[in-house]
């Protein structure tokens, strides 16, 4: 008596369907220039919520300070939105009127 292999039905086999997954859009968020927020608080800034190094937070404050814009990074909207907010919320703390946005890249 000959013996079969077990294998399952071609006919059940099932293939995984190919799904083209685009990259989510991306954020830049900005820091805005003002006349009152001092730029030692730009730097601790940049380098609390942007986790830069003091050369590169002192870069950007510095074209903060002269462009009156300067670019913290680029991120997904969830990230960039959450970034923005926490600037908002130590400027506040700290009774600053720097102002941080995100635009799309």
């Amino acid at each position: 008596m000959a013996v079969k292999p077990n294998r399952p039905d071609e006919s059940s086999v099932l293939e995984a369907e190919r799904v083209d997954v685009k990259p989510p859009p991306m954020y830049r968020v900005l820091l805005l220039n003002d006349d009152y927020t001092p730029m030692d608080f730009v730097v601790a800034i940049l380098q609390q919520v942007f986790a830069m190094n003091r050369e590169k937070a002192t870069q950007v404050m510095l074209q903060v300070h002269r462009s009156g814009a300067g670019t913290c990074g680029v991120f997904t909207r969830e990230v960039a939105d959450t970034k923005v907010a926490q600037v908002a919320e130590l400027a506040a703390h700290h009774q600053h009127p720097l102002q941080c946005t995100m635009e799309p890249e």
